[in-house]
């Protein structure tokens, strides 16, 4: 994704050092609010067929969009960010 695109990361989104990803960190009271979290992305992202790098301990769920296709930040990630924001 060329650099002046860069504007559209959605809020609370960081671009990687690369330029190639973006990330978020999210928290929650607990393992089952986390997991509920988790299992709503996953079912969007397997609609959206891109799917999120991440990690789950306890209550926190980190994740890391990217695509390795195109070997690096692409449409797809952005929208896949905004759609997990209204989450």
């Amino acid at each position: 994704m060329p650099e002046n695109h860069t504007a559209q990361i959605p809020e609370k989104w960081e671009l990687s050092e690369s330029g190639k990803a973006i990330s978020r960190s999210f928290k929650f009271r607990d393992f089952n609010e986390a997991w509920g979290f988790m299992s709503r992305v996953a079912l969007l992202a397997e609609k959206a067929d891109h799917h999120p790098e991440w990690k789950n301990v306890y209550n926190k769920v980190d994740i890391t969009l990217t695509t390795h296709d195109a070997g690096g930040l692409t449409e797809k990630d952005i929208s896949l960010a905004q759609a997990i924001n209204k989450f």
